[in-house]
């Protein structure tokens, strides 16, 4: 079977019993009276096993039988229809919404949930996420009515939801979308007229209805993103009482060929090809200046979305880890270095097979500690009551996204190319499920803002909002991280380089500082991706640090012997390895900012030619 889902839930338990303090987040009103952290074993393993029996199957369905647009209708394999069914009646879909409930996971539990769920199956996941998404959206901005007639059936899996922004001439340039909303008759009740694209899950067979939540321009609103409003655009019909009555002239047009993700379908939408679509404005008309709300509105369900792209990246490069490390274990080729004339030895006895493993287990984990420390501070942020404490968290939340979009979508490409190496020939073959991952991780970095865009809202968002206090917060709570090793001694060499990336991240933004006074303005954009890379390699290597002192007390307590020893050793000896080979490439770029090699903008253009 091409697609294996392998993937060891320890170290999500070590996280959430262990080093994060759970036991916060189940104080909380809402989970307080359902969860406690005697529960995440049961949790955890009930959602790992749902997984490998019943998502996991439709994988390589997807993949060899994609989805297909036929007379109009996007067709998605059996498989899908029954997984989808089953998650959202078993409660671990779109229902976490309802806190109401007491059956709700708080988000640092149902992130590790999502990561299980992404591993068995990437094309999937993104239908029930997209429908939790623009839930949410219309929970939090839409009226009573619109609760009404939407949030019951798509909290429940009865229909789905998608994210519309994207136009074909506009690209990541939303405020140049083309769409237009013409006001009708009944007060909140537009007519919509436009087309968007690369709308994941913008059709499919699974349900009998399709909930869009569209960005478009009201008549007479001002330009750019100021003047652009949020719908809720059904793609049939509905009553007030929330029954499909007919279709509602939105048209699937086209879907993409893609390279990888195979069952997710990427549709082209038309909407009001014969002036008949409606949609219903969320929030207030734009006012007298023209300004409207549907780009702030729109941003939650962004940056939700760019939070799970992370996740999706993760959850892949961790699954091609698992199998490369089995298949490591079980390929028997080649001789010891040090006994050539001795017996083969399966290949995880070879350095460099192991320096990739390494490479892989260590990247893997240090990007899961910064996206389930940003959970975290998502549960804070929604539930805490004390406004400070609220406050920081949301800070940690606003400088912590860009950092999980985009660092661990630009990671895993070279990951998944770790694994296949660890495979050799048989990597490149489709019969194993690296090949797969390779051909599904490349979009996560383009997905949801490109990953340039991400670096350019860190430079030039994060470390300037509220005149830098956000960004100076986020640097003074690392500062303490790292401080916190000073009296570690086996860990003095780490507690050393920690210590010195964060004085050559602080010479970055002396060096971007200058170029930004010095008029040197495409300098910034020139290194913008490199900063973000050294800000989330800096924050991962403090957090499995903190991860690795943890396991050498636990090592210290249970020693050599203990079942656990081997995890916990691995946990100290791959904070070791990113701290030592990875965080050092922030002295790099601090070298090479400072600098300032122009050679990129010097080229002339028609060099590119050759």
């Amino acid at each position: 079977m091409a697609a294996n889902f392998l993937l060891n839930t320890r170290d999500h338990k070590f996280i959430l019993k262990e080093w994060l303090p759970t036991e916060q987040i189940f104080s909380y009103d809402a989970f307080k009276e359902s969860y406690s952290v005697e529960d995440i074993d049961m949790i955890l393993d009930q959602a790992h096993k749902m997984c490998r029996e019943i998502l996991a199957p439709t994988n390589e369905e997807g993949d060899k039988n994609p989805a297909r647009l036929v007379d109009g209708q996007v067709v998605l394999p059996e498989s899908f229809k029954e997984a989808y069914r089953f998650i959202q009646e078993n409660g671990w879909g779109s229902s976490n919404l309802d806190h109401e409930s007491g059956a709700a996971l708080p988000e640092t539990v149902l992130t590790a949930v999502n990561e299980f769920m992404l591993g068995a199956n990437p094309a999937f996941v993104p239908y029930v996420g997209a429908t939790t998404g623009a839930a949410r959206l219309i929970q939090t901005f839409g009226s009573d009515k619109l609760k009404e007639m939407f949030l019951p059936k798509m909290m429940d899996g009865t229909w789905t939801g998608t994210m519309c922004l994207t136009e074909p001439h506009a690209g990541s340039d939303v405020g140049d979308i083309l769409t237009k909303a013409y006001p009708t008759e009944t007060p909140g009740v537009y007519k919509i007229k436009g087309t968007k694209c690369f709308i994941t899950g913008g059709d499919h067979n699974m349900t009998e209805n399709i909930i869009h939540l569209l960005l478009a321009r009201i008549e007479g609103a001002a330009p750019g993103t100021k003047g652009i409003s949020l719908f809720v655009v059904p793609k049939n019909r509905i009553n007030e009482q929330g029954d499909v009555v007919g279709p509602n002239d939105v048209t699937c047009v086209a879907i993409e060929h893609k390279m990888g993700l195979k069952g997710s379908a990427t549709a082209m939408l038309s909407f009001g090809d014969n002036n008949d679509c409606y949609g219903y404005l969320v929030g207030d008309p734009p006012d007298e200046k023209g300004h409207a709300s549907g780009m702030a509105q729109m941003f939650q369900m962004m940056n939700g979305a760019r939070f799970e792209t992370g996740l999706m990246a993760l959850a892949v490069a961790a699954v091609a880890y698992h199998n490369a490390a089995q298949y490591a274990r079980e390929r028997v080729q080649g001789r010891p270095i040090t006994n050539p004339k001795g017996d083969r030895v399966p290949i995880i006895k070879h350095a460099d097979v192991r320096r990739m493993l390494m490479n892989l287990k260590a990247h893997n984990e240090a990007v899961r500690a910064m996206i389930y420390k940003t959970a975290f501070f998502i549960d804070v942020l929604l539930h805490e009551q004390d406004k400070e404490k609220k406050a920081f968290a949301e800070a940690m939340v606003d400088v912590n996204t860009p950092l999980v979009k985009a660092y661990a979508s630009d990671v895993v490409w070279p990951l998944v190319a770790d694994a296949i190496q660890v495979y050799g020939g048989y990597g490149f073959s489709e019969e194993y499920p690296v090949a797969q991952a390779a051909r599904d991780c490349k979009i996560y970095s383009i997905w949801e803002g490109t990953n340039y865009i991400q670096a350019m809202d860190l430079i030039g968002r994060k470390w300037t909002m509220k005149n830098g206090q956000v960004f100076q917060g986020w640097m003074a709570e690392l500062h303490k991280t790292i401080e916190s090793f000073k009296e570690q001694p086996e860990f003095s060499r780490e507690y050393k380089i920690l210590a010195e990336a964060f004085q050559a991240y602080r010479s970055i933004q002396k060096t971007a500082m200058g170029f930004y006074t010095q008029q040197k303005y495409e300098m910034l954009p020139l290194f913008a991706t490199r900063i973000l890379h050294c800000t989330a390699k800096l924050y991962c290597g403090a957090l499995i640090m903190e991860q690795a002192v943890l396991a050498q007390s636990k090592i210290a307590q249970l020693g050599e012997e203990h079942y656990d020893y081997a995890f916990y050793r691995g946990k100290v000896e791959a904070a070791r390895y990113y701290v030592r080979n990875i965080v050092p490439e922030v002295m790099t770029v601090a070298g090479i900012m400072a600098d300032a090699d122009t050679s990129v903008l010097d080229v002339p253009e028609e060099s590119f030619e050759y």
